[in-house]
């Protein structure tokens, strides 16, 4: 009896840690709409917990007929024993939900017996009157059915779960929609999300569904970190020894740091196998892993990591070491030594700073409440209900991107149905050229005028959608009219202009549907010289003038003689001709006269420093006759 005992002390010392933890944080009901859209006197938006098992519609909805059965109400025995089935019984019948009262039995057994009976999904009514819960299993309990469990479960609450017991007994038509389209936050092209998990392998059937969700999601999940479309990040829950009982052998056995970081014995026997100080360690390594990783340019490395490690370092054969978990780091290229330094010393008495964010992590904020159930998804920060699945996960992850920016995986056939096959979605689209306004997405579709060629259409996208900017000509010429006659071809679209249509000059319409050419000569519009004779062609017109000497000037629209062209021409030329030489003669002589006088007044003064000039009074001469008249 010794391992019972102790197991149970451990355990209640646990629990002690969890109460202190919860006490200041919160845990968040993730929840869905349910409307009822009859009976009249329901109908109605009211809320819904989903639950953490099945696979709800994430980004979608399901809509139904509501059965509340006659016998078997809390669904705790399977329904053939009964003689009840909730198949539908004819093809393209809406699905059926099947009001279950809440106790006696698992959610899990109830909503295994639901489904083998045909039902699309189950409606928990709740026994008390008390806000919203999420509906879960006990570890080890209720599990044999779990990962086998594919219909949506949410939880209602005692009141409209008794209106809607009554309205069906009273044989109305009860018809209900789930909507679970904005049950995660879908702002942009790029989905955050996390995964709070745990290395211990001996945790019975939850740790054996994170294992294989981790294997079977690794390669999903790489494609999409390194194509840019997710940013992941592992998370490792871990909590805290009372301080009452840190020296006990409980938590010695159990924590690192000296109480600061515990994890639960993996076996619940202290007196064989690992403890849960090895299963931190681990998680520590795990962590450490990712953050050298990350820090490398390559997260994606973390799940190859956990699957390998899983595999070569198992508990059962003895391997779950940090030896062995060096030999995994080496094999992935990754550097070992400061993997190491970011473990740090497990038997210091001091914090370790990456696990002490990771405790921070693990309380809420903002909407997220604080992450109790492990292993848990955290998606655009909420926390994901469901089945931890590869496809249930993916569809989730799908719902979480902006519509229309979703990568291809989201649009596969095994993930959602193309709506755009079915009558093209109710979209506007050009059947000749195969253009469509129909784009598929992962919440539905929707109908957006294409880009095609580097042509961008525009409108409403349902009923029209018009080609405009450069280049639209190109593109059923801009849904403007052309014609082509005689290897002539005629467009009332132009790419100088981003949209309408215009009949070219020649032409008169709407430039849509027609474009009539115009007789310019019954018109009388060109051609009108004296003795011109007009002829109409298609877009122009053809205009003779009378004689062979005559030549026709369009832009004037008038004749003029060949030959006095011609003479005007050279006349024009000669005089052209004699202007330029006139014009060098001019030139020549200013240059010459400007030369000259440049040249006689340099000689003027440099014999002017020798001799007087005679227009010059010799400066001696000037004195004389001033000191004359001082005498």
């Amino acid at each position: 009896m010794r391992g019972p005992v102790r197991w149970a002390v451990a355990a209640a010392v646990v629990v002690l840690a969890m109460m202190v933890d919860s006490a200041a944080g919160r845990f968040v009901v993730e929840k869905n709409s349910l409307r009822v859209t009859s009976p009249e006197s329901l109908e109605g938006k009211y809320e819904c917990a989903i639950g953490n098992f099945g696979v709800p519609q994430y980004g979608g909805t399901l809509h139904g007929w509501v059965v509340y059965p006659k016998s078997n109400k809390k669904a705790c025995k399977s329904f053939e024993d009964f003689d009840i089935s909730f198949k539908s019984t004819r093809s393209g019948g809406r699905p059926k939900f099947v009001l279950i009262d809440r106790g006696e039995c698992y959610f899990t057994t109830k909503a295994w017996n639901a489904q083998n009976a045909g039902a699309a999904a189950i409606l928990v009514v709740d026994n008390k009157l008390e806000p919203l819960i999420t509906m879960d299993n006990p570890d080890d309990a209720g599990t044999e059915h779990l990962e086998n469990i594919t219909i949506p479960s949410v939880l209602i609450t005692k009141k409209l779960g008794d209106d809607l017991k009554k309205s069906a007994e009273n044989g109305d038509m009860v018809s209900v929609l789930l909507d679970w389209r904005e049950s995660l936050p879908h702002p942009d092209e790029r989905v955050e999300y996390e995964f709070w998990t745990n290395s211990n392998d001996e945790c019975g059937p939850k740790c054996d569904m994170q294992m294989d969700f981790v294997k079977s999601f690794r390669g999903t999940a790489q494609i999409l970190e390194k194509k840019g479309y997710t940013q992941f990040t592992p998370h490792y829950i871990t909590w805290y020894c009372p301080e009452a009982f840190v020296v006990s052998k409980q938590c010695k056995s159990q924590c690192i740091n000296h109480g600061r970081y515990c994890a639960p014995d993996p076996e619940q026997d202290f007196s064989q196998g690992y403890d849960g100080k090895d299963v931190v360690v681990q998680n520590l390594h795990q962590i450490c892993v990712f953050k050298a990783a990350n820090e490398s340019g390559k997260p994606w490395l973390w799940w190859d990591f956990v699957h390998d490690f899983s595999i070569r370092c198992p508990m059962k054969e003895k391997k779950y070491t940090p030896e062995c978990a060096v030999d995994v780091i080496k094999s992935l290229g990754l550097d070992v030594e400061k993997i190491n330094k970011c473990v740090g010393d497990p038997k210091a008495d001091e914090e370790n700073p990456i696990l002490k964010a990771e405790q921070d992590a693990q309380i809420g904020h903002d909407k997220r409440g604080d992450v109790t159930i492990l292993p848990t998804l955290v998606i655009n920060n909420r926390q994901y209900r469901g089945k931890l699945d590869k496809s249930a996960v993916l569809k989730a992850i799908c719902a979480g991107f902006e519509e229309t920016t979703e990568p291809a995986i989201c649009l596969s056939e095994d993930v959602q149905t193309n709506e755009c096959l079915d009558n093209n979605g109710g979209c506007w689209q050009d059947k000749d050229n195969n253009v469509t306004a129909c784009k598929d997405t992962f919440r539905g579709r929707v109908c957006e005028c294409p880009v095609v060629k580097g042509v961008k259409f525009v409108g409403d996208g349902y009923t029209n959608c018009e080609a405009s900017g450069i280049g639209r000509c190109e593109i059923k010429n801009g849904g403007c009219w052309k014609d082509t006659r005689n290897g002539k071809t005629i467009s009332a679209c132009s790419n100088e202009v981003s949209e309408g249509c215009k009949c070219p000059p020649g032409f008169r319409g709407d430039g849509i549907k027609s474009c009539e050419d115009i007789d310019e000569c019954k018109d009388k519009l060109y051609c009108q010289c004296k003795g011109c004779s007009c002829e109409n062609t298609w877009g122009s017109y053809e205009c003779n003038c009378g004689g062979n000497n005559m030549l026709y000037m369009r832009e004037h629209d008038t004749c003029l003689s060949k030959e006095a062209t011609s003479s005007v021409g050279w006349s024009f030329l000669w005089v052209i001709f004699f202007g330029l030489v006139l014009a060098g003669v001019g030139a020549y002589a200013v240059y010459k006269y400007r030369l000259r006088s440049y040249m006689d007044s340099e000689i003027r003064a440099i014999m002017a420093q020798y001799m007087p000039l005679d227009n010059q009074e010799a400066p001696n001469q000037h004195h004389v006759a001033h000191a004359g008249d001082d005498i």
